[in-house]
């Protein structure tokens, strides 16, 4: 049965998934601020709104693959498997950003290559960090259409937001917040899978 959960509920999974989803791209903004620290104001929107854009765009896709498998296969609402899937697919992503955190953190004095940013780049950038997103769209299927798109919708904001903030923080402090911020949302992603499965139990 689909369903929907209170406004606050809705807007807490939002927030912390934007949180936990935006690492990747925060980490790569604040690289693209060392590599062009004389970056434009639209420059600098343009490239959050095409994050935050492929932020909410993927979960969506998850989402509509995973409520389309929910209404087909009773199985899934008769064992209540959303919860588990939700608790296993989280997981997994929170526990590679850890490990990767961790590796970045290892090798953050190596030289750092330059590039120039290109829309082409910016454009790779923005799909590249936002793949893993894609899955984490099961982990809310079974929400309402409306409910899935204003999660997706507070994602977005929370990715442009992060994304217009590292971007400068990248400027002055270059990488070493970087390895911080993918830990910080491996651990949020984490949280969020055990929160989505006690609360499924219940």
């Amino acid at each position: 049965m689909i369903f929907s959960i209170s406004a606050g509920q809705l807007i807490s999974t939002g927030l912390l998934l934007g949180l936990g989803l935006t690492a990747d791209a925060a980490a790569v903004s604040m690289a693209n601020g060392l590599e062009e620290p004389n970056m434009s104001k639209k420059k600098h929107v343009f490239i959050a709104f095409m994050y935050a854009f492929f932020q909410a765009f993927m979960p969506l896709i998850g989402y509509a693959f995973g409520a389309t498998i929910y209404k087909n296969v009773p199985e899934i609402e008769k064992y209540n498997l959303i919860p588990i899937i939700a608790l296993v697919i989280l997981g997994f992503l929170g526990t590679k950003m850890i490990i990767d955190g961790i590796r970045e953190s290892k090798e953050e004095n190596k030289e750092v290559n330059h590039k120039q940013l290109t829309l082409k780049l910016i454009f790779i950038q923005a799909i590249a960090t936002s793949i893993d997103a894609l899955s984490t769209g099961l982990a809310f299927a079974d929400y309402e259409i409306l409910d899935a798109i204003v999660v997706a919708s507070l994602i977005a904001l929370v990715t442009f937001i992060t994304c217009l903030i590292s971007l400068v923080i990248g400027k002055k402090f270059g990488l070493k917040l970087g390895n911080k911020a993918v830990i910080a949302g491996g651990i949020i992603l984490i949280i969020i899978g055990l929160e989505i499965f006690i609360s499924g139990l219940m």
